[in-house]
C-alpha cells in the first residue's frame, strides 16, 4: 500500500492525485564502468556514493562524474537544473534538488518539474523530506534495503495552487537558511575549538602571564587507578542515585560531566570524587572509541562497569587533562587497547603513558577555561540548531497538509 500524508479533508483548492500527473519522472544508470571513455567527462553523476550530499537542500558535487559518450552509450539520462531526487537504496530517502544538469545512477528517482506550473521542485522536495520515514517502511531487503520502481508509479500527493506552492516552498527556505547559518557558526566552533588544542595543549602557544615550564609525566605519577562496578541499563531509574554507565561516556557525555543525567536505585557502584577522570575500558568496535576521557566534577556519583577511573594523586585540572588525553594522547591511547570481538583497555596500559603539562596549576585552570567557554559556545549552538531543526519539521506538517493555509498575494 503507498501512503502519503494523510490529510483527512482536502484543503479548499488542493488536489491529491499520482505525483506522475504533477511532474515528469525519471531514473539513473551506471555507464559500463570498464569502459574509461564513459567516465571523467565533466557531467556530475549522483550514486550512493553522494549519500552525504543529501538531504541538505541543493547537490552542488559528486564523486564521479560521466561523460557524454556515458551518457550516449547507456540508459544514463541529464536531468536539468532543478529537477527533484530521491535515493530508493542504501540511504533511502534521502533527497536533494540538482544545482545544475546532473545525471543519477539506477539508485535514484528523478522528478523533472520544470515543464509547467503544476510543480515547485522546492515544494516537492520538502515533502519528500517529510515523507522520509514512510519510504524507509517501504523499504525491504536483507542486505541491502530498496524500494521497488513500481511504488513510485502508485506514489500521490496532495498539492496547492502553484502559487500557493512557491510561497510554501519560501517560507520554508527561510528557515533552511537559518539552519546552514547556525551550521556554519558551530563548524566555526568547533574549528577553533581544534585549533585552540594544538595551541594551547601542547606547549606551542602560551598564554600571557605564565612563563613556568612543562613537564613530562607518567599518568601512574598523576594519578590511581580504580575501577567502576556493576549498574546496566537495566537498572535505570527516573530517581534514586546519580549514576554513570560507561555507554554513557560515548553517547552523553564530552569531555566534561558538569551534570550528571541517569539515575537509579541500585547500590553496587563505585563513587565518584570530583575530579575523577573516566576512561571506558571496553567496546565492540575500534580502540579509537575508547581514546575519550571524561572528567566528573561531582562528588557521591555511582560509576558502572567497564570504567577506568583516574583518580588525581597530585595537585591537577582534571578537564585539562581530559581535554588532552582525549585529543593529543587520542592515537597512543587506542594504541594500548587489546582484543578481536570485544576490544579492552587496561589500567596496566594506560599507567605507562606520558604527558607533558604545565607544571603551575593555573596555567592548566585558564587553558580548561577558555576550552570550557569554546564548549559552552558550541553546546548552545548545537541546541539552537536541534530546535531550529523541530520547529522546521513541524512547520512542514503544517503547511504541506494545509492545516495552516498561507496567504499568496494577488
Amino acid at each position: 500500500m503507498v501512503r502519503s500524508i494523510q490529510l483527512s479533508n482536502l484543503p479548499t483548492g488542493w488536489k491529491h492525485d499520482y505525483l506522475d500527473r504533477f511532474t515528469v519522472r525519471g531514473s539513473g544508470h551506471t555507464p559500463d564502468k570498464e569502459e574509461p571513455s564513459y567516465w571523467n567527462g565533466g557531467i556530475k553523476w549522483v550514486s550512493l556514493t553522494d549519500s552525504f550530499n543529501l538531504d541538505k537542500g541543493f547537490i552542488f558535487e559528486t564523486d564521479k562524474e560521466i561523460s557524454e559518450e556515458g551518457i550516449k552509450n547507456s540508459s544514463a539520462v541529464l536531468h536539468p537544473a532543478g529537477t527533484v531526487i530521491l535515493s530508493r537504496d542504501a540511504g533511502v530517502g534521502k533527497s536533494a534538488v540538482l544545482a545544475s544538469p546532473m545525471a543519477v545512477s539506477q539508485h535514484f528517482m528523478a522528478w523533472r518539474c520544470d515543464n509547467s506550473e503544476k510543480m515547485n521542485s522546492w515544494f516537492l522536495y520538502n515533502w519528500l523530506q517529510v515523507m522520509k520515514p514512510e519510504f524507509e517502511r517501504q523499504a525491504v531487503g536483507s542486505t541491502i534495503k530498496t524500494i521497488g520502481l513500481p511504488y513510485f508509479k502508485k506514489l500521490k500527493i496532495a498539492t496547492p495552487p502553484y502559487p500557493e506552492q512557491e510561497k510554501i516552498a519560501s517560507i520554508l527556505s527561510t528557515w533552511d537558511l537559518a539552519v546552514i547559518n547556525v551550521e556554519k557558526l558551530l563548524n566555526n566552533s568547533r574549528q577553533k575549538k581544534r585549533a585552540l588544542i594544538q595551541q594551547l595543549l601542547t606547549g606551542k602557544k602560551r598564554l600571557p602571564g605564565f612563563d613556568s615550564k612543562w613537564s613530562v609525566f607518567s599518568l601512574e605519577e598523576i594519578f590511581e587507578f580504580r575501577k567502576g562496578k556493576g549498574l546496566s541499563k537495566e537498572v535505570l531509574s527516573e530517581s534514586g542515585e546519580k549514576c554513570v554507565l560507561y555507554g554513557e561516556l560515548y553517547t552523553k557525555y564530552g569531555e566534561v560531566i558538569s551534570r550528571v543525567f541517569s539515575k537509579t536505585f541500585a547500590q553496587e557502584g563505585f563513587i565518584s570524587r570530583s575530579g575523577d577522570i573516566l576512561i571506558p575500558s571496553s567496546t565492540t568496535t575500534s580502540g579509537i572509541d575508547l581514546a575519550n576521557a571524561t572528567a566528573i566534577l561531582e562528588d557521591d556519583v555511582l560509576l558502572g562497569g567497564d570504567i577506568n577511573v583516574l583518580r588525581p594523586i597530585k595537585e591537577i585540572d582534571s578537564c585539562f587533562m581530559a581535554h588532552l588525553l582525549t585529543h593529543i594522547k587520542k592515537h597512543e591511547i587506542a594504541s594500548k587497547a587489546q582484543g578481536i570481538t570485544i576490544i579492552h583497555l587496561y589500567a596496566k596500559d594506560l599507567r605507562k603513558i606520558n604527558v607533558y603539562i604545565p607544571t603551575d596549576v593555573s596555567e592548566q585552570n585558564k587553558i580548561s577555561s577558555i576550552l570550557a567557554t569554546v564548549d559552552d559556545e558550541i553546546q548552545k549552538l548545537q541546541a539552537k540548531l536541534t530546535c531550529l531543526k523541530q520547529e522546521k519539521k513541524a512547520l512542514m506538517q503544517q503547511l504541506l497538509t494545509g492545516k495552516r493555509r498561507v496567504t499568496v498575494d494577488a
